[in-house]
């Protein structure tokens, strides 16, 4: 029983934050990013009626980059940070569209 008692070394992290698989995943992790910053820009934007072309556009982009990063994601932890990232998009998206929409009253 001598085997239960060694302590097997814990490997070590390279590459990122979020690969609890012990792999980078560049693309995962730059969708996330670009995910996450749209989600605050729409959220920060969200508040200003006369900026909601901004905010309904960095919704719906973040949106897509979202899903294609779940697409692709690897990790609980990608998937947790997708889904923050796409419900903060989501929201601004929701409250630009109901400030004028993405296009902004073109062609009324």
């Amino acid at each position: 029983m001598a085997q239960t008692t060694r302590s097997q070394p814990r490997p070590t992290i390279h590459g990122s934050l979020f690969a609890t698989d012990h792999r980078p995943h560049p693309k995962v992790n730059a969708l996330l990013g670009i995910t996450l910053v749209l989600g605050v820009v729409a959220l920060a934007t969200a508040g200003f009626h006369h900026l909601h072309l901004l905010t309904s556009w960095a919704g719906l982009i973040g949106i897509i980059t979202g899903g294609a990063g779940q697409f692709i994601s690897a990790t609980t932890r990608e998937r947790f940070g997708l889904i923050v990232g796409i419900g903060a998009c989501a929201l601004g998206l929701l409250l630009g569209m109901s400030h004028g929409g993405l296009f902004g009253g073109i062609g009324s």
